[in-house]
C-alpha cells in the first residue's frame, strides 16, 4: 500500500470514508482519477495568477475564478471553530483590503455561516444546482467537504 502525502487528498478520501463506510484503500482508490489532479492543478494555477504573499491583487469579476479564489481564501479559517465579525475581517484584511465584499461572498457562496454576529466554515460542502455547477471551479467538489468536515 502507498502513503498517500497530500493533505488535501486524504482530507477528501477521509470525507469519503466517513460519508460511505469505505475503507481507506477503497475509498482512495474511487477517488484517484485525474479528474482530482486536473482540479487540483487548475486550482493551483489559479491561486498563482491571482495571489501574491498570499494576498489578493483584486476580486475576480468572473464567478467561476471569483469562486476559486473563494476557495482559496476560505484556507484561513479553521473549521469547527467560531468566530467573531471582528476576527473575520482581521483574517480577510490579511487577504484583501475589501474585507466586507470577501465575507459576504464567502456567506453568499455557502463556505460561511452567519448567525447572532458569529460566523464558521460550514459544517458541510452545499449542494449545488446544475446551473450553478457552471460557475463553480472543479476543485469545489474535490476539496471541500474534507475540508469543511475537518477531517486530515
Amino acid at each position: 500500500m502507498t502513503v498517500t502525502r497530500d493533505r488535501d487528498f486524504k482530507q477528501v478520501v477521509r470525507a469519503r470514508m466517513a460519508r460511505t463506510g469505505e475503507t481507506y484503500t477503497a475509498a482512495r482508490a474511487a477517488l484517484e482519477d485525474p479528474a482530482y489532479e486536473a482540479a487540483r492543478r487548475e486550482q493551483e494555477r489559479l491561486v498563482a495568477r491571482l495571489f501574491t504573499d498570499g494576498r489578493l491583487a483584486h476580486v475576480p469579476a468572473k464567478r467561476r475564478t471569483r469562486a476559486g479564489a473563494l476557495l482559496e481564501v476560505l484556507t484561513r479559517f479553521g473549521p469547527g471553530r467560531v468566530y467573531t465579525e471582528r476576527e473575520v475581517n482581521e483574517v480577510l484584511l490579511g487577504v484583501h483590503e475589501d474585507f466586507a465584499y470577501l465575507r459576504r461572498e464567502l456567506v453568499n457562496y455557502l463556505y460561511l455561516e452567519r448567525g447572532d454576529g458569529r460566523y464558521r466554515v460550514c459544517g458541510q460542502a452545499p449542494t449545488r444546482a446544475p446551473h450553478e455547477l457552471q460557475e463553480i471551479p472543479a476543485w469545489e467538489a474535490c476539496w471541500l467537504p474534507g475540508f469543511m468536515a475537518g477531517t486530515g
